[in-house]
């Protein structure tokens, strides 16, 4: 993410910080490699303050692109992915560069590196566009991980909301999905007992599931 107490949220697409983007990295990498994750967020950043975003967009995109070529030849070398998740700019952070699927694709395209794919966050994508049934389908080809939260309180699936999880996930099994889905949302209460929505949604699906276990092997 950069220098957060200096108000970075991710250095690949801020012009200047190209340094301290490979630095970083590298640091993801050593990381990943050593818990066993193939897939490694790769965050855009937020438009430079005191500037706006219009005129600064050509040179962070170059930016952007540069440091994605950068990236896809080093997580190659090490079978892994990188990932692009547009963030909203109406409710989380007004400031990021990368804000909707339609933008991360396009850069996506003029990068065309098969190793670097969508994180598409349902929670941002309804946030500012909505049509989730045909974005999935849109670019379902792009996808290499999904985040879930209901929208607008970005709590537990099942919480009040706009979203129709049940449905989601039923269409992603129809796509192909077989990656994972993360849990990006914020418990309103106890993390186990925010989980009964899955346990809620397994049941109605047949899933028999017995619980955690109590003893490591």
């Amino acid at each position: 993410p950069g220098d957060q107490e200096a108000g970075e949220l991710g250095l690949a697409a801020v012009p200047g910080r190209q340094a301290a983007f490979r630095q970083a990295l590298e640091a993801a990498v050593h990381y990943a490699r050593a818990v066993g994750c193939p897939r490694i967020h790769v965050m855009a950043g937020r438009v430079p303050l005191g500037t706006e975003g219009a005129a600064v967009a050509a040179e962070m995109e170059t930016t952007f692109i540069e440091n994605l070529r950068y990236t896809a030849d080093l997580l190659s070398q090490e079978d892994m992915i990188g990932l692009l998740e547009p963030i909203n700019n109406r409710i989380t952070d007004p400031r990021y560069y990368l804000n909707t699927p339609q933008h991360a694709a396009a850069i996506l395209e003029k990068v065309g590196r098969p190793n670097l794919k969508l994180q598409l966050d349902l929670f941002h994508c309804q946030i500012m566009d909505g049509n989730l049934s045909r974005n999935l389908e849109m670019y379902f080809p792009l996808i290499g991980h999904i985040q879930i939260a209901q929208v607008p309180g970005r709590h537990e699936p099942d919480s009040p909301g706009e979203l129709n999880f049940p449905y989601l996930f039923e269409l992603l099994e129809s796509l192909g999905y077989t990656g994972y889905v993360g849990c990006e949302y914020a418990p309103k209460g106890d993390t186990l007992e925010g989980l009964g929505w899955l346990r809620s949604y397994w049941e109605s699906r047949g899933v028999q599931h017995s619980g955690p276990s109590k003893a490591a092997k």
